[in-house]
């Protein structure tokens, strides 16, 4: 195994490993790293996987000037700052990003079969290493490289600034994807970054701009990763109706305006309220529910897949663990178990099942594209029949899918858009077209705050301090790439 340095110069080790990572990226080994052998499925009618999203931001608030204050981890500045808001909830917040740490050692050495798929996002986990909260690195490092935890936890990539992918450039999204991998490889090895197989896009945003969908499935094929995650409603079946089968796997399909084609397994995350749906493990009792069902005339279990919030909320602060650990342990070795995505497709794929068995999915609108014009008719047609889809129906639209359906990620940010978009050009204009060497301080530095200032979570809230926060950062991205370049 390669050991990366974790932090280089105070910056987290996102670029210029390429060599020791670059093989994981390009021969992806095929080999199960859960299901490692037996009857797949073996007296299993129904499964479910949970996964945990963690996130918190970096903010310019180690300081009294906005223009200068350090860049810190959002929990770091909840813990100097106890009396404002929620921010007496910090230690909570911490608990919550070790927890599974504590929990899946416990769970096993009660002979429990536990399962969970963890996210966490870059700029967390480079918050949590900068903020010194190495009980937090370490629990998880635990659960992550040790020969029995692991086989219970699954981690899933990110972009790692939080980025969400539909209004991102897809050249700056390729460049978190990458990010993420450098990162989580320096903190827990290289070895356990090869067991990263699934994907999970922020704010469960997929695109669904042709093009820009192709882009996104190409670069996390590219990248090794053998699934994403996506939301129920944001994806639909090649005719346009809605998903029929969503326990089982699909075959997520984009084609560009230039006739390319770029697929990548799908795992439909159903409806609902993440958070309380999760906290209360209902999963677990919908699969519960369900019996096998047949999949290209096989007989193979359902799979209940739900994400959501590991921190937010005073559920998952106080209902999920005492649930969650009910849960582990009822499920072990029944007819319903918790699982996580590649053990489950690891087994699908013992029985006989092969990818192209999968149904189709595309991203949702999409089939109205296709009704109007040919793939291979090229960008500009592309242009001109979204503008007749868009007048034609208000309904429609190019932003993307997302966990809710009532928030866009474009329509009222133009106050951060635009200095985001400024930093990328010029990140891309001044600091790759000079050829900077992806290992050197000034690009790790100029690239650290351009995916930074990415972050969604600038947009999310619209206007006041989150988006001067947003304007900052993106100003600081900006101006390294035009003076140190």
């Amino acid at each position: 195994m390669t050991t990366l340095s974790r932090e280089i110069d105070g910056l987290p080790n996102i670029s210029g490993s390429d060599d020791a990572i670059g093989p994981v990226l390009t021969s992806h080994s095929d080999s199960p790293v859960f299901f490692t052998g037996g009857r797949p499925f073996d007296g299993v009618d129904s499964t479910c996987a949970v996964a945990l999203h963690m996130h918190q931001p970096l903010i310019p608030a180690g300081g009294d000037d906005l223009r200068t204050a350090e860049l810190i981890s959002n929990l770091q500045h909840m813990f100097a700052n106890p009396g404002i808001g929620d921010n007496h909830n910090a230690g909570a917040f911490r608990w919550c990003y070790r927890r599974m740490g504590e929990f899946v050692p416990q769970l096993f050495a009660e002979g429990a079969s536990p399962r969970v798929m963890l996210e966490y996002s870059g700029t967390l986990l480079h918050g949590l290493v900068r903020m010194g909260a190495d009980d937090v690195i370490d629990a998880l490092r635990g659960i992550t490289v040790d020969p029995v935890h692991r086989s219970g936890v699954e981690w899933l990539g990110c972009p790692w600034g939080h980025a969400v992918a539909p209004s991102t450039p897809v050249q700056d999204y390729r460049l978190h994807v990458r990010a993420w991998r450098h990162h989580f490889a320096a903190l827990f090895g290289t070895e356990a970054l090869d067991r990263v197989r699934g994907f999970s896009p922020s704010e469960m945003a997929l695109p669904n701009q042709p093009d820009v969908a192709y882009e996104f499935v190409r670069t996390l094929v590219d990248h090794g990763y053998d699934w994403v995650l996506v939301q129920e409603h944001t994806v639909e079946q090649p005719d346009g109706s809605p998903v029929t089968r969503p326990h089982l796997p699909h075959r997520l399909v984009c084609t560009s305006s230039t006739g390319e084609t770029a697929s990548i397994i799908a795992i439909v995350k159903t409806q609902g309220s993440d958070t309380k749906l999760v906290a209360q493990m209902q999963p677990f009792f919908e699969a519960k529910s369900l019996r096998r069902t047949e999949l290209a005339g096989r007989s193979v279990p359902p799979l209940v897949t739900q994400i959501a919030d590991g921190e937010n909320g005073g559920v998952m602060m106080n209902e999920f663990p005492p649930k969650y650990l009910d849960v582990a342990r009822e499920s072990s070795g029944t007819a319903t178990r918790l699982t996580n995505v590649t053990e489950y497709l690891e087994q699908l794929w013992a029985t006989g099942v092969t990818v192209d068995d999968l149904p189709e999915v595309q991203p949702l609108y999409q089939h109205r594209i296709w009704e109007r014009m040919e793939p291979g008719d090229g960008p500009e047609k592309l242009a001109e029949v979204i503008g007749e889809a868009s007048v034609a129906d208000g309904r429609f639209h190019m932003e993307g899918g997302s966990w809710t359906s009532d928030i866009s990620w474009v329509h009222g940010y133009e106050d951060v858009l635009v200095p985001m978009d400024t930093a990328s050009s010029l990140f891309h204009q001044r600091v790759l077209s000079n050829g900077a060497s992806r290992s050197g301080a000034r690009y790790r530095n100029a690239l650290f705050h351009l995916l930074t200032a990415q972050t969604s979570c600038y947009r999310y809230w619209g206007s006041g301090v989150w988006t001067d926060y947003g304007r900052e950062i993106a100003r600081r991205a900006a101006d390294i790439a035009q003076h140190d370049f």
